[in-house]
């Protein structure tokens, strides 16, 4: 298993940074290796953000030096969900099988936890996020049927997606982790556009279905001094809670989206017009 630190910055010191150290600090480029467990533990809220990709062995979810607990989970939640062939997760005695775009909460206390793929042809790739956790909630797989769905935007502003709400408090009780999938129709290209910020809470966002030789642009930074980073397909980014997070493909796409903080409330934004930033 192998896990990586990242450090918090303040914004001010953001703005004198190059292409390479924004990359450095907050571009998450190998999210998945073959037989592997990759995972950044990031300052910001303590967020760990990586993946598990089992294809000729199964994995086990150990817990690093950084978290300086017997369990990985013993002070943590996680939510996973699933981009690639159905998965078997073992967790406290219990077994999961996880399919294509369903999400699986394990709650603070969770243990002995193993990764296993059912066609080793057609490996799961599952997509992490963990968090701090107060209290111990029930794990529970979560399926689209299960998720609270709305579409918003419009063609013609190039943004009509449908947000998939997963791991939040209007479908599970978590502590503070909320995950969640967007899906953009064909010919659009914008996520999360009017972009907004939120003091409350951090977020990360990892992007796939990005057709070959695509790339998404994605857009961060204070509102008044915005930076981007050029990602590729299966490839995530850190947003801290002062900065913007949109995005704009070269094709249509599919992101994960995931935050932790101390606000549940996913309305909880402060919208920033296109016209006003800079």
């Amino acid at each position: 298993m192998k896990t990586e630190l990242r450090y918090a910055a303040h914004p001010d010191d953001v703005k004198n940074w190059d292409t390479a150290r924004l990359r450095k600090e907050f571009l998450i480029e190998n999210i998945f290796l073959k037989d592997e467990i990759c995972l950044v533990y990031s300052m910001y809220d303590r967020l760990i953000v990586g993946g598990a990709m089992p294809v000729n062995k199964q994995l086990t979810l150990e817990s690093p030096d950084e978290l300086k607990s017997e369990q990985f989970l013993s002070r943590r939640e996680m939510g996973i969900i699933n981009i690639g062939g159905e998965a078997v997760i073992h967790a406290s005695g219990k077994v999961y099988k996880i399919g294509f775009k369903e999400a699986l909460y394990l709650g603070k206390g969770s243990h002995d936890v193993t990764f296993n793929s059912v066609y080793y042809d057609n490996p799961a790739k599952l997509y992490i996020n963990s968090a701090p956790a107060h209290q111990a909630y029930p794990s529970k797989k979560v399926t689209l049927a299960d998720a609270e769905v709305v579409v918003i935007g419009t063609p013609e502003s190039s943004n009509r997606r449908t947000v998939n709400k997963l791991l939040i408090n209007s479908v599970i009780e978590t502590c503070q982790l909320q995950m969640g999938m967007t899906e953009l129709q064909t010919g659009c290209v914008w996520n999360t556009m009017p972009v907004h910020t939120h003091n409350r809470r951090m977020e990360a966002y990892f992007y796939f279905e990005v057709p070959e030789k695509q790339a998404i642009c994605h857009f961060m930074g204070d509102p008044d001094e915005t930076r981007h980073i050029w990602m590729k397909n299966e490839q995530a980014v850190l947003s801290p809670s002062w900065s913007i997070h949109s995005a704009a493909g070269t094709s249509n796409y599919t992101f994960i989206w995931g935050m932790a903080g101390e606000n549940l409330d996913y309305g909880d934004q402060d919208i920033r017009q296109p016209d006003t930033l800079k």
